[in-house]
């Protein structure tokens, strides 16, 4: 019963970024049909796994429905696009030029089904020299730039710990997506969301372009800090490292108070965050003798009482164990058949009225095709039989 309870999604998605979009929107309350070919979506053989079931494929394909068809055969697409004229948005990550050669692309849909929302989610989108490139997660975080602004000055590349390239594009499809039906509303027509990987990396650099454009400096990997405000990074204490946010004067005052260093605050080194940020060295030199003289439990108690931002680096083990995340059903078990209990991450969109519901696991390879075939196209058993026979639907 949630906010998209009336859409239905055709999800021929793989591996991670078109997945995460269509679950996404599945949270929201879509019927979301994920078509899979025979082998199914390679992510199924992505580890970890339990009792056979890939935590991989299970964390980003929950309360989908699968069916199994072969989209080269003619009557197997006959079937897809009989599917589709039911639906109302199409969500793809192929290779641009791939959806063209099966005769699905959007050019030739929109004719048949104007109203239909096309989202094709690809490495570099589908117009520009890279086009045609395919394109990884890993291959997009060094091309986008972030992996250049990641990690620690003057040592090798770091990838940043998720894979941000895949995730980024997905939430931007869902918005375009979640913008086109809102636009169909007044217009009845669908759109085409062409959404790139690399665009969606370049939109994530956030002030580094406007620090190159406005001081010509290539910015680099700064570690824990910020490079526009200070002191706003991670800072070592006697058993730990902890990270802190005095991003204005008001901030930076109380810091010192708790320092026990009031004599800083009318530093000229260090009156007002521009200065500090330019003398970030120094100050990191004083931070660090200062908070190792303490455990990290207590300058966090120390911090938080003169309210001032702060928080521990907390491990997978503790995000999972954490009180807020728990109060806010960050964490949420889903009970497998086979894999029995699972956690996986909960929604982030809290909505009063139309709350996502993640319940469901993810399914097993084909196992609503019948159901699927029968309830929206009114196949027979004879029918079902027959096509499996064919080599149509597994």
């Amino acid at each position: 019963m949630g906010a998209l309870k009336d859409i239905r999604v055709i999800d021929l998605t793989r591996v991670l970024a078109g997945p995460f979009t269509t679950m996404t929107l599945g949270d929201l309350g879509a019927d979301v049909i994920k078509v899979e070919p025979f082998g199914g979506d390679e992510a199924r053989g992505f580890g970890p796994f339990k009792e056979g079931v890939s935590g991989y494929f299970e964390n980003v394909n929950r309360g989908k429905r699968s069916i199994a068809v072969d989209l080269k055969h003619p009557t197997g697409r006959e079937l897809l696009l009989d599917l589709i004229g039911k639906s109302d948005v199409l969500v793809e990550n192929f290779r641009p030029g791939v959806m063209k050669k099966l005769g699905l692309d959007y050019e030739t849909l929109q004719t048949r089904f104007p109203g239909l929302i096309y989202a094709a989610c690809s490495g570099f989108g589908q117009t520009g020299p890279y086009a045609r490139r395919g394109a990884y997660d890993m291959i997009i975080q060094g091309m986008g730039g972030i992996v250049s602004i990641t990690g620690e000055p003057d040592r090798p590349p770091v990838r940043v710990g998720v894979s941000i390239g895949d995730i980024a594009a997905a939430l931007y499809s869902c918005i375009g997506i979640l913008t086109a039906l809102f636009t169909r509303t007044q217009t009845g027509r669908g759109q085409l969301v062409d959404i790139g990987m690399m665009d969606c990396q370049v939109a994530l650099l956030e002030n580094a372009i406007a620090r190159y454009d406005m001081t010509g400096s290539v910015p680099e990997p700064l570690g824990a800090r910020h490079p526009s405000i200070t002191p706003f990074q991670a800072v070592e204490t006697r058993d730990g490292w902890i990270m802190i946010a005095a991003g204005n004067n008001v901030l930076w005052r109380r810091l010192c108070e708790v320092m026990g260093r009031e004599d800083l605050v009318d530093d000229d080194r260090f009156r007002d965050n521009n200065l500090r940020t330019e003398n970030h060295g120094e100050l990191h030199e004083m931070l660090t003798g200062v908070f190792r003289e303490g455990t990290s439990e207590d300058w966090l108690r120390r911090l938080d009482s003169a309210e001032i931002p702060c928080g521990p680096i907390q491990n997978v083990q503790q995000v999972v164990e954490d009180p807020q995340v728990l109060a806010r059903d960050m964490i949420v078990k889903i009970l497998h058949p086979i894999a029995g209990p699972l956690r996986v991450a909960g929604s982030p969109l809290k909505l009063s009225d139309t709350p996502p519901e993640v319940t469901r696991h993810a399914p097993a390879l084909g196992e609503h095709t019948d159901q699927v075939l029968q309830t929206l196209l009114e196949a027979s058993v004879d029918d079902l039989a027959q096509w499996r026979e064919s080599g149509v639907i597994q």
